[in-house]
């Protein structure tokens, strides 16, 4: 069996050079592609009954797919996002077969004709003021670490993401700007998600916070270190976050009722900053989002703004419901022609 028609060499090229080289996808992207390509590659060794080395790129064909996503959905337990995800990186991988190898043209198409399951968006979980503050109380600040934790949570540095790649948040890649020049705002860098770097500018307090913890430390250090010197990991950010939750749930009993996450964090500032009147653009920047359309799903969770509206669009109370029955002169005008 020649390498054009064994699996092996194939995803070799897709995850070697295909990923990296050609497509520059982030690190985490590049970890989700190989890691559905392990599950569908054991799957389908034990389904054909072939080594994995011995598999050919036709023994992986629609109907094997299809098992292979019921397989995720009913053994693995895998929620219709995640199958969907699984699938999406499967289509990648046949586009990338078809375009030098025209003979598997036909199964390209039939994997990428395979559609996604209908799914609805996770609710948005959203953290009141209240909570927050419960959660902002929790550090000791007397203490070195307890000013770092707090400081980690104060906005806006709730806004940066927490995600899958190394060094493991925006948080841990924080680097500090200060002030320019006197009285000017102060800057934050942010370091994250697919190599993209944002400056985000800090309130007072934040400010303050960080103008003291990066003290003597150079320009280009991370702000947050943990105990052994090293910047933040997502792990590190998201075990700070779930102790605070812990903690805050005492006085505020509605937290233990919340999945919160470093991600959630940010959703306050998100619906927080329209009722503000920061506009949604600004919004977005601040948040690093690529586009308007998720910045526009914390919008629509804005309960309160959303009240506001019904509350302008009621009609006054004790005015006339047909005032056109109170002119009994013009009916009789109209019923006279």
């Amino acid at each position: 069996m020649s390498d054009w028609e064994l699996l092996g060499p194939w995803l070799r090229r897709f995850l070697v050079e295909h990923l990296v080289t050609e497509r520059n996808l982030a690190r985490s992207t590049q970890q989700s592609h190989r890691d559905t390509l392990v599950l569908l590659v054991d799957f389908a060794a034990h389904r054909v009954g072939q080594p994995a080395e011995r598999l050919a790129v036709m023994d992986v064909g629609a109907d094997l797919v299809r098992e292979f996503l019921c397989h995720l959905a009913r053994d693995r337990h895998c929620s219709p996002q995640t199958c969907n995800q699984r699938l999406c990186a499967l289509r990648a991988f046949a586009r990338f077969v078809a375009s030098p190898s025209p003979e598997h043209l036909g199964w390209t198409g039939q994997v990428r004709s395979l559609p996604l399951q209908r799914c609805s968006p996770p609710p948005v979980t959203q953290l009141e003021k209240s909570e927050v503050d419960a959660q902002l109380a929790v550090p000791d600040r007397t203490t070195s670490s307890g000013r770092r934790d707090h400081a980690v949570l104060l906005p806006p540095t709730t806004r940066a993401r927490e995600f899958r790649t190394r060094p493991g948040s925006e948080c841990g890649t924080c680097t500090w700007l200060g002030k320019a020049r006197k009285g000017a705002t102060a800057l934050a860098v942010f370091h994250g998600k697919a190599g993209k770097t944002r400056n985000v500018p800090l309130w007072r307090q934040t400010s303050d916070s960080l103008a003291e913890m990066v003290a003597g430390r150079p320009a280009e250090a991370s702000v947050f270190l943990s105990r052994h010197g090293r910047p933040y990991t997502r792990f590190g950010v998201l075990s700070l976050v779930r102790r605070c939750a812990r903690k805050a749930a005492r006085p505020e009993p509605s937290v233990a009722t919340k999945r919160v996450s470093p991600h959630v964090l940010r959703h306050p500032t998100a619906t927080h900053l329209p009722r503000m009147g920061v506009d949604l653009n600004t919004i977005r920047a601040w948040l690093g989002h690529a586009g308007l359309d998720t910045t526009n799903i914390y919008a629509e969770v804005d309960l309160a703004t959303k009240a506001k509206a019904l509350a302008c669009c009621a009609s006054a109370e004790g005015g006339p419901t047909a005032p056109w029955k109170e002119a009994p002169g013009l009916l009789a005008f109209l019923k006279a022609l």
